[in-house]
């Protein structure tokens, strides 16, 4: 999309500039700005009345400055001529103050994107940012009401949330790039609970988001399935302390993939804070696992046009059949490393750089869901883990789970209170078999996957 053909992104682009204009005035080598706007509404409705409704709207710029090879950042809100006279003199002054640092520098001026060249990657629904405050809650109490009326065992609720964001992100560089690009976002939540034996408090969930408010998933059926996640947990017991294969579903894979997206960091690698140093070109997972970033992709939550640092967006091949192929990396990181970036940058408020994912997706395979239990005999299926045992240095993983037991190729009976454990960098090898249920709700994301053994370790039973 280019910036011509909207007015609100012209005006993210020319405020930019404006700010640009002005700190180049003040001796500085670089100046680069990001200006974003837009509007959130989340409504939540428990038992069927609303509890809480939330609206907002922003916009404020991030300004990040060079003066050799001193960098500075900061970000305002105050919009004001005033407040913009200040943003701009607090850039300058910190900039004075900071330390050089020989890496410092923006992205190669050869590697700026053309912003006239960008495709429409349809990130901006109209539809999903006219949704009001009513008609939020409408959908949220639709959704709760179909849960709570799927089974009498339903007892209880801790509410359904309907969420919009729509917004717009303008990058202006001293170089003379500039472009804008919107974005939206919906999503709804539903979390039913239902009462097991002893007293016990069972919370199932489920949810459905999209950048477009027509793709959602119906807000009944989200209901009905949340209830149905719910109630299959009811008489849950833990197991005894076993090595088996564990299925992990797509939330739980998604996790799973999260922590391998750390590791692939540039900026992780040069820190010497990941297991995958000096990995690259080495084998790091089985055959069956294939990981690409890919900014690409029509309507996907991490799509984008171009990177933080105006790099054209590009699909990077970061796990090939098991190979390790290439880290993500930003300017700054690729640097460090000698080597390009790889169009993986990312802005925080304040304007500062630093390498992040896109879609990061664990390519589906073949199998649906249904035919890897199947071919499991005896094993865990996980869908929750909880807490946060990895430490990215040595890859050890060790975290609590909750799930089904699997006996010869079915779901038998529910699980909790177990951990379970493997160093990531088995964890990966061991992957035997990859589903075809890849979801794109999120930026992160994986199929079902199987790991042909992790240990599984049983505490006391609940109740």
């Amino acid at each position: 999309m280019s910036t011509s053909q909207d007015k609100d992104l012209q005006s993210l682009v020319e405020l930019g500039e404006r700010i640009v204009e002005r700190t180049m005035k003040g001796g500085v080598t670089l100046a680069e700005c990001i200006v974003r706007s837009g509007a959130e509404l989340s409504a939540k409705v428990r038992l069927g009345k609303p509890e809480l409704v939330e609206e907002a709207g922003h916009k404020a710029a991030g300004l990040r400055v060079m003066k050799g090879k001193q960098v500075a950042s900061t970000s305002t809100s105050d919009l004001t001529e005033a407040g913009l006279d200040r943003f701009v003199r607090d850039a300058l002054e910190l900039v004075e103050l900071s330390q050089e640092d020989p890496f410092a520098g923006p992205a190669d001026p050869k590697l700026l994107c053309d912003p006239n060249a960008m495709g429409d990657l349809e990130l901006y629904d109209p539809a999903g940012g006219s949704v009001n405050a009513a008609e939020a809650v409408a959908i949220a109490t639709k959704g709760e009401n179909a849960a709570r009326a799927f089974d009498p065992r339903i007892s209880n609720s801790e509410g359904a949330t309907f969420g919009r964001t729509a917004g717009g992100f303008g990058l202006v560089l001293s170089s003379g790039f500039k472009a804008a690009y919107k974005g939206s976002y919906q999503s709804l939540s539903i979390v039913p609970l239902a009462e097991d034996e002893g007293g016990k408090k069972r919370r199932g969930y489920f949810w459905t988001a999209k950048r477009f408010l027509s793709e959602l998933d119906d807000a009944e059926e989200v209901g009905r399935e949340a209830a149905r996640r719910t109630l299959r947990k009811l008489g849950a017991r833990t197991v005894a302390t076993t090595e088996v294969p564990v299925v992990f579903d797509p939330d739980a894979a998604r996790s799973i993939l999260g922590l391998m997206a750390g590791c692939v960091m540039g900026s992780s690698i040069w820190r010497k804070s990941s297991y995958l140093l000096g990995r690259e070109g080495t084998r790091v997972a089985s055959d069956a696992v294939t990981i690409v970033d890919d900014p690409l992709i029509k309507r996907a939550p991490g799509s984008r046009p171009f990177d933080g640092e105006g790099l054209a967006s590009r699909v990077n091949v970061v796990v090939e059949n098991g190979m390790l192929r290439t880290y993500l990396c930003d300017s700054y990181s690729a640097r460090k490393l000698s080597r390009e970036s790889t169009a993986s940058a990312s802005r925080g408020g304040g304007a500062g750089v630093g390498a992040s994912t896109s879609n990061f997706i664990l390519k589906p395979g073949a199998d649906s869901n249904a035919t890897i239990v199947k071919g499991t005999k005896r094993g865990l299926y996980v869908t929750e883990m909880m807490g946060f045992g990895f430490n990215a240095v040595t890859g050890d993983f060790s975290r609590g789970a909750a799930g089904f037991w699997i006996e010869n190729g079915e779901l038998a009976y529910p699980v909790s209170e177990v951990t379970i454990s493997l160093n990531v960098d088995q964890l990966w090898q061991s992957i035997d078999a990859v589903g075809s249920d890849l979801d794109l709700r999120t930026s992160t994301a994986a199929p079902t996957i199987r790991v042909a053994k992790m240990t599984v370790a049983g505490g006391k039973d609940e109740g």
